[in-house]
């Protein structure tokens, strides 16, 4: 579709700026990089690009579509609470570390059923708690990042006895994952019809959320902290149909569309504010914590990569069409139906697309940020891991 050229700079702008926090982390490197023999464990927190499985054991979950197909049709052939077509990006996190997949808390297993780490995310969590969004009319799944975080809690002295000492043995020892947080935060307010100025208001107060998470974790001895970065809003198709139904058109139209991805700048300049202000709150946890490595993973570069050259990375040509929906048009989206509804199917091959639902991502555009992750091409300071060779 033809697209009107928009200016790249803030992208640009942040990644100078990341590359400069780099040079100054050059010194510190040696123990900020993470190496895979290091971790017995992984404990992942987040949102649905990182929930195994916990929504769907929520009464929130009851309905979702990732109770069933083609939720988890490519790799499980069965629906596992994943949103997508297969595994996401901590699995192949996990598989780089020659561990098994996270298994997600609430199916409490017991201690013995997390040796190898837990999986706090939620699909629909936020940043912010529920309260927040109560106040302001809007929304949301009742469980917040702090959530996650007293779960943690509960579960650490059932591993180590309650003895503080192999507390911090195990948390030493393990790579805690903070997924991108924040997304639902910005999307609940954007899709009830709230402005986007509104929105951008919430940023102070979500990297405040995630900065007291960190610091508890280095609190409790955590010693590598992954934390992931705000994904590129205006390159998700549900978005991007939400702004043509409103503005009534797809293309052009007073700089709304950047030129080398088809992304709205407007959404994305949101999320670049986002990731500026985190980054920010990082370098400032890393000065307060120097025995501690708090590395930035950038996932909104993993994802603009592909988005401007999706064939280099395997995809075909439209990497803003959803694999699965029902809507047709330039973004294969119906907002009024969501994968798995009746009306919406499945494309026949995932593996070509970088949307899986409108939001969320294939297994093989997971597969591909996962590895720009573990190889260190999408972090500060980057990371060493092992990438396992299984498929």
């Amino acid at each position: 579709m033809p697209r009107k050229h928009t200016s790249m700079a803030p992208a640009v702008i942040l990644r100078v700026t990341a590359l400069l926090r780099f040079i100054l982390l050059v010194a510190g490197a040696a123990t900020a990089t993470a190496t895979a023999a290091r971790f017995s464990r992984v404990f992942s927190f987040g949102d649905s690009l990182t929930d195994t499985g916990n929504l769907v054991l929520l009464p929130a979950g009851r309905d979702v579509p990732e109770r069933r197909l083609p939720y988890g049709q490519t790799f499980f052939h069965r629906a596992t609470g994943r949103a997508s077509d297969g595994r996401i990006a901590i699995d192949f996190i996990a598989e780089a570390l020659e561990l098994p997949r996270l298994k997600p808390y609430l199916a409490g297993e017991g201690a013995d059923g997390f040796r190898h780490g837990a999986n706090f995310a939620v699909g629909g969590a936020t940043a912010r708690d529920a309260g927040f969004f109560q106040r302001r009319g809007l929304r949301s799944v009742p469980v917040s990042l702090a959530t996650e975080m007293g779960w943690f809690k509960e579960l650490l002295p059932l591993l180590a006895s309650s003895c503080p000492q192999e507390q911090r043995k195990i948390t030493a020892s393990s790579l805690f994952f903070v997924g991108e947080m924040g997304g639902n935060d910005y999307l609940n307010a954007i899709f009830q019809n709230r402005t986007l100025d509104e929105a951008k208001t919430f940023v102070p107060g979500i990297i405040d959320a995630i900065r007291s998470s960190l610091t508890e974790l280095v609190g409790v001895g955590a010693k590598t902290v992954l934390v992931q970065g705000m994904l590129p809003i205006g390159c998700e198709p549900r978005v991007l149909e939400l702004f043509k139904l409103k503005h009534g058109r797809s293309t052009g139209g007073d700089g709304d569309y950047d030129a080398d991805t088809g992304c709205l700048t407007s959404f994305n300049e949101l999320a670049e504010q986002h990731n500026r202000v985190l980054t920010a709150a990082l370098d400032e946890l890393r000065r307060a914590h120097p025995g501690t490595a708090i590395v930035y993973a950038d996932l909104y570069r993993a994802v603009t990569d592909i988005a401007v050259s999706p064939r280099r990375y395997g995809f075909g040509g439209e990497p803003l069409f959803a694999c699965c929906g029902g809507g047709g048009g330039p973004y294969n989206v119906r907002l009024a139906a969501r994968c798995g509804d009746e009306g919406t199917a499945a494309c026949g091959e995932p593996s070509e697309y970088v949307s899986w639902d409108g939001i969320h991502y294939t297994e093989a555009a997971n597969r591909v940020i996962a590895r720009g992750i573990v190889e260190g091409r999408y972090t500060v300071p980057p990371i060493s891991l092992s990438v396992s060779s299984s498929d």
